[in-house]
């Protein structure tokens, strides 16, 4: 009956760590838009490829997306103050960059 309950335990364990681990890396909550902003591997590597793209820029989030094809949406501040959505594939190669309505309606 011991042997049970330890096996019962640690795979009760190693199941809440495994959600909890995935949750840290997947989403940080909703912003202001109700978008789940994302972190992790995948959205820093979004993050540097949307960067390369504009030099100087900053990245103020990421998300995942799926608007004309993309896989990732990395909301960008340009050096000329604009702010705009960089959509990447899965590649991380550009889709389309297009004004940022959000950013234009708090204008």
């Amino acid at each position: 009956m011991r042997i049970n309950r330890r096996i019962a335990t640690a795979g009760g364990a190693a199941l809440a760590l495994a959600a909890g681990g995935a949750g840290a890396t997947v989403a940080v909550g909703g912003g202001d838009d109700g978008e789940a902003k994302v972190t992790g591997p995948g959205a820093d590597r979004a993050r540097a490829a949307a960067l390369a793209l504009y030099p100087g820029a900053r990245a103020n989030s990421v998300e995942r997306d799926g608007e004309s094809g993309a896989t990732w949406e990395v909301e960008v501040t340009r050096t000329d103050g604009d702010t705009i959505d960089v959509r990447l594939d899965e590649s991380l190669k550009l889709v389309v960059a297009e004004g940022d309505s959000e950013a234009e309606d708090n204008r």
